[in-house]
């Protein structure tokens, strides 16, 4: 393998391609990247796993990235650097492997294929764009060079991996985690002193910070445990797994963390003194279950964008009490009415604008927003004038908005655990 290929000669190949290629090119990355894994699971016994599992997501990963670097690099203009991207993926997949307790032969061969089902599909779109045979030369060359590239960076992963311990079977730090995490339980017990959390630290060679950040992950999660800093605390193998982070979470932590845990959904408590670890990681753990049910957004769930949703639906029977007490006068009216009537409402207490301003944000008639604010006034009564009252309305709308995101569970398929709340009797008018 000639280590001078991770040092940008790809990407001075690439470069000498015309850039419009990538454009022919990147309409076929998806179901290049669907051919290129079901081809890889058939002819290497150790990649056929089931595709939602950690092989299959990081099998998955790999190939998507790295299909959409070498377009990145086809279309940058001539002199720009290439990008660190595939070189990291390639070394996030040497390490799994390491992991595993492979040798690179599968990898290897895995690039191979990569490679041979990547021209044939080049060679069945050319003759569509009348590329010339001196570009798919070009382009073959080019292609071979970042196949070889990329073996070259999964080889460095592979052998950092291997010389480097898995800290995760360090008991001294998993015993410090615990110690850091503990709250009183039912029996009177206290977490542990200064004195206890100060010995765990300085047996297991850690420095207490004055801040931590706990991180909440998806179970099931296939870690590349290498790629974590040397001072992040974990436990993975268990069924709520989770990290801790010294200090507060920063964009070097969350590039480190897409690296360490591919493709998985994880969520970010709230940076908090060491002594208060455990309500970060409560948090991050409420919000995981929000973003996995599908109320909140996004692969990286932040707490600190998100405090008022977490607050609002931490505590499904008391705000159904709430909305008893405060909408319930609408649930005699049929649904329909109730819906357009409390989105209104909802719209006014967020923005308080006009009934031109709600209008244009529901997309109705200004005189349509009035009409609807007078029935409201009519059934509410003295409620929208009295401020507490008022307050405790749009907390209820507020939580009842969020929880509607939540998709309803399959046909006769209860949903899971903590994630079947009522929908609170007061606003089941909201969906």
């Amino acid at each position: 393998m000639n280590r001078a290929l991770a040092s940008g000669v790809p990407g001075e190949r690439a470069a000498h391609l015309p850039p419009r290629l990538a454009e022919l090119i990147r309409p076929e990355l998806p179901s290049l990247a669907e051919e290129i894994v079901a081809e890889i699971r058939r002819a290497i016994p150790e990649y056929a796993r089931p595709l939602d599992g950690p092989y299959g997501h990081v099998l998955r990963l790999g190939v998507e990235r790295s299909l959409a670097a070498f377009a990145e690099r086809i279309a940058a203009p001539a002199g720009t650097p290439a990008g660190d991207a595939p070189a990291g993926t390639a070394r996030m997949l040497g390490q799994y492997e390491a992991h595993e307790g492979r040798s690179m032969d599968s990898l290897q061969a895995a690039y191979r294929i990569g490679g041979q089902v990547a021209w044939r599909r080049v060679m069945k779109v050319a003759p569509r764009h009348d590329i010339s045979s001196a570009v798919l030369s070009r382009l073959a060359d080019a292609l071979l060079a970042y196949m070889d590239e990329l073996a070259a960076q999964s080889l460095d992963g592979h052998l950092h991996a291997r010389a480097r311990p898995i800290r995760a079977l360090d008991e001294r730090r998993r015993r410090l985690l615990r110690l850091l995490l503990a709250v009183p339980g039912p029996d009177g017990a206290e977490p542990a002193t200064s004195a206890d959390l100060k010995e765990a630290a300085d047996g297991a060679g850690w420095p207490l910070p004055d801040q931590v950040t706990l991180v909440a992950v998806e179970p099931d999660a296939h870690c590349v445990w290498t790629a974590l800093d040397e001072d992040v605390l974990a436990e993975l193998e268990c069924p709520e797994p989770h990290l801790l982070l010294p200090g507060p979470f920063t964009p070097e932590r969350r590039a480190m963390l897409d690296e360490a845990l591919p493709g998985r959904r994880i969520a970010v408590g709230v940076a908090m003194p060491a002594g208060q670890a455990a309500d970060s990681l409560r948090w991050a753990r409420q919000a995981l279950g929000l973003a996995l049910d599908g109320v909140l957004d996004g692969p990286v769930t932040l707490c600190e964008e998100n405090l008022v949703a977490l607050w609002l639906l931490s505590d499904p029977a008391l705000v159904e009490q709430l909305a008893r007490r405060r909408l319930g006068v609408l649930d005699g009216m049929t649904p329909g009415r109730r819906d357009r009537l409390t989105e209104t409402l909802r719209t006014w207490l967020v923005t308080r604008g006009t009934a031109a301003e709600i209008a244009e944000r529901l997309h109705i008639h200004p005189q349509t927003v009035r009409y609807r604010m007078r029935k409201i006034e009519q059934s509410l009564g003295d409620a929208l004038a009295d401020p507490e009252a008022r307050f405790g309305i749009e907390v209820a709308l507020r939580a009842a908005h969020l929880r509607s995101r939540r998709p309803a569970p399959a046909p006769h398929r209860p949903a899971a655990g903590h994630r079947t709340s009522a929908r609170p009797r007061g606003l089941r008018h909201l969906r």
